[in-house]
């Protein structure tokens, strides 16, 4: 991917964009992913952790669409733990060390 030259962005507005807040993601993820507000939030949370790790070994954090798809395994009668690591955490990183911090992350908040 190649930057745009100045005088090329000065040409179109820009917007910021971040996440939702804790509350309105985990309604988002109520709503889309068919599971309740506690297990949401719990989401949420673990995807906040990991969004922390941004710069410092992921480059994306977990994004409001795989909370979603990790919500789906769930309400599907995926054991929730699995279902993070396979729709959350397997998807952001190949390497060990950050796989297992993450794996961390979703067993303290939901072990």
């Amino acid at each position: 991917m190649k930057d745009l030259k100045q005088s090329t962005k000065q040409r179109f507005t820009a917007l910021d964009f971040d996440y939702p807040e804790a509350e309105d993601e985990a309604a988002i993820v109520v709503r889309e992913g068919g599971i309740d507000k506690d297990m949401a939030l719990k989401l949420v949370e673990i995807a906040h952790k990991a969004r922390n790790l941004k710069g410092h070994g992921i480059d994306e954090g977990i994004s409001t669409r795989l909370l979603v798809y990790g919500a789906m395994l769930i309400g599907q009668g995926i054991d929730p733990v699995e279902a993070c690591k396979m729709a959350m955490v397997r998807p952001l990183s190949d390497d060990a060390d950050i796989r297992a911090t993450l794996d961390a992350a979703v067993e303290m908040i939901l072990g």
